[in-house]
């Protein structure tokens, strides 16, 4: 064998051996966790939903929904994983909020609680709130952290990033509620993709009265999309103007409670560390729709709308073809 050959099942037998040293064992009290194969509706403790090949590219976003005890993780704006979960106890609360996933770890032990095996480990506190594998008996009953089956906290940890956003909301936490009924927020799998010239729209706001909006706007399609409790009701084909992408961020609108006229800002929940002044930047001076649809989108802005811009493309076109359509 050649040295070049040599070195090379040399590195390749490292990574191998770094693979198998991320493997860890699974402590016999945690949840295993079984798979559903259903991205809606109830879950019980310990199911989990894992489809990441429907959007393989983009920003990702974690909505956790303390009151229904759920995990739902987005990618580009679509949903492509949801879990069961135990959040903190009464007493020991889990904080709501916006978080960064500050530190990861797959094989962590806690020095607070005894040295007990916290597998997969993203830690989004520095005061000890994290995810991690634990057990799921169905309810909140951890000491504030996150716990998740133990499958599926694998498969988080391979598929987030430190730096990565993370959101925790209740029916009562400002600016966060919408994460407590994510599913009714951001849309699910996308439906057949048409798309629209510069100009055109199409709005239906009858096929959803009611509901949180989010509004995803995508770069590679040259597409805003609109949504309300999940459902598609709108979209209008945009031209993008000066040079380079518009980046991948996800954005928020806290209101000013009581204030008249309502006022408020946009918080940015992105990874980028863009400041709250770059989606006035990308929505006034970059994009540029059909005037009438930008009139229907400023009356839809209230708190907890939700803000995804996304260089790739929804439609799970590749650049290349959108570019060959024209778009």
């Amino acid at each position: 064998m050649n040295r070049p050959a040599f070195l090379l099942m040399v590195v390749l037998l490292s990574s191998a051996s770094l693979s198998l040293a991320q493997n860890i064992a699974k402590p016999s009290y945690h949840t295993e966790g079984t798979p559903n194969g259903k991205s809606n509706g109830p879950l019980q403790p310990g199911q989990y939903w894992w489809a990441p090949r429907i959007s393989p590219d983009g920003p990702i976003m974690i909505l956790v929904s303390l009151p229904k005890q759920e995990m739902n993780v987005y990618r580009n704006g679509i949903l492509i994983a949801r879990s069961s979960i135990s959040s903190g106890m009464p007493g020991h609360s889990t904080p709501t909020g916006v978080f960064t996933i500050l530190e990861k770890n797959s094989e962590h032990f806690s020095k607070k609680y005894n040295n007990a095996p916290m597998p997969y480990m993203e830690r989004l506190t520095w005061d000890g709130v994290a995810f991690h594998s634990g057990f799921l008996p169905g309810h909140a009953a951890s000491h504030g952290c996150i716990r998740l089956p133990f499958e599926f906290s694998k498969r988080l940890f391979d598929l987030t990033k430190q730096g990565g956003t993370v959101v925790i909301g209740d029916h009562s936490s400002l600016g966060t509620s919408y994460a407590a009924d994510p599913g009714a927020v951001l849309p699910g799998i996308h439906g057949q993709w048409t798309p629209l010239p510069s100009g055109a729209f199409h709005w239906h706001p009858e096929r959803s009265p009611s509901g949180p909006v989010a509004i995803v706007l995508s770069s590679g399609d040259r597409m805003i999309y609109v949504y309300r409790n999940g459902v598609r009701i709108g979209k209008a084909g945009i031209r993008i103007s000066g040079i380079g992408g518009l980046g991948n961020d996800v954005f928020t609108w806290i209101a000013q409670p009581g204030s008249t006229p309502p006022t408020g800002r946009w918080m940015s929940v992105g990874h980028s560390g863009k400041e709250e002044r770059a989606i006035f930047d990308i929505l006034s001076r970059r994009v540029v729709m059909n005037e009438d649809f930008q009139r229907i989108l400023d009356g839809l802005i209230v708190s907890g709308t939700t803000v995804i811009v996304s260089d790739l493309p929804v439609s799970g076109k590749t650049e290349k073809q959108v570019r060959f359509l024209g778009i």
